[in-house]
């Protein structure tokens, strides 16, 4: 028995310290590619953040623009759209399966959630292409319906199911004698849900949040296909623009190997690696604070 507890305990050290090291390897290989934009081509952190003139040089000599704003507000505003679209949602849906009707979300609402999770980029991408974007241009009548508008929609109903499933989870998990105590003091269901559960809920539904928003800066196809793709900055939810993973996905493979343009796609990459890496500090933060509370 205890051979079989030590071989089992030296299988998880061991699969433990092989993530631990893949990460630190990944993590490394980009700062290694990245970090040549501002070591080889001499650019400064400055100009690749808040510079908006993007022409990289595609050959190993240099002396092009690499400064990537755009790309970088293209980000934000349509994953803080994502999330402006998603949370309301994925909140009533949370109370919904983890207070209202508890028996039918466990048999109906959380496997359909869970198929959400498991469909593959490409598809909420091509419904997009073909249902949304077509959609949108004949509502506002645009000559195009590609949009910060379609790239937070499809992004909102990517990021759904994380937000929900983490949400229910943490309404779930306060503790019985909470609700008891409310409704002992006379207190109504919507009473009980709004000044008990979601407020003693909120470490956990913030971690939703934050963890739904990490997906979102990381999701590449499907973005790519709705909007548009327009190197400018964009006027208004209605106007196309570009972002980080959308420039990744579509140039890297035509940008010649370790040369300028190459290598700011790299460092695109890095920057990606460090907004996740503050995402997670974040989560650890709120989930630390929320075990010191109980």
């Amino acid at each position: 028995m205890k051979k079989k507890e030590t071989a089992w305990r030296a299988v998880v050290t061991g699969c433990g310290l092989f993530l631990i090291l893949l990460t630190l390897s990944i993590g490394a290989f980009l700062c290694y590619r990245g970090i040549g934009t501002f070591t080889v081509y001499g650019h400064s952190v400055w100009e690749f953040l808040f510079s908006s003139n993007w022409n990289p040089a595609d050959d190993f000599k240099g002396g092009g623009q690499v400064g990537a704003a755009i790309f970088i507000v293209g980000s934000l505003a349509i994953c803080f759209l994502a999330l402006l679209i998603a949370t309301p949602f994925s909140l009533a849906a949370a109370i919904f399966m983890a207070v209202i009707s508890p028996r039918l979300s466990e048999k109906l609402l959380q496997p359909a959630v869970e198929i959400f999770v498991g469909i593959p980029s490409v598809v909420y991408g091509w419904v997009g292409l073909t249902v949304l974007v077509p959609f949108i241009q004949n509502l506002f009548r645009l000559p195009y319906g590609y949009s910060v508008l379609a790239g937070g929609i499809v992004l909102a109903v990517m990021i759904f199911p994380t937000i929900t499933s983490v949400s229910a989870d943490s309404i779930r998990n306060v503790p019985q004698q909470y609700r008891e105590a409310a409704y002992g003091l006379g207190s109504t269901r919507w009473q009980v849900i709004r000044r008990v559960l979601l407020p003693a809920a909120r470490p956990g539904v913030l971690t939703g949040v934050i963890l739904g928003l990490s997906r979102a800066f990381g999701e590449a196809l499907a973005v790519a296909m709705v909007i548009g793709k327009r190197l400018a900055f964009p006027d208004g939810v209605l106007s196309p623009t570009n972002n980080l993973t959308a420039a990744i996905a579509s140039d890297m493979g035509g940008a010649a190997e370790g040369g300028e343009y190459n290598t700011a796609l790299w460092t695109m990459a890095l920057l990606l690696l460090l907004i996740s890496f503050v995402f997670i500090l974040i989560v650890r933060r709120i989930s630390s604070r929320e075990a010191r509370e109980q």
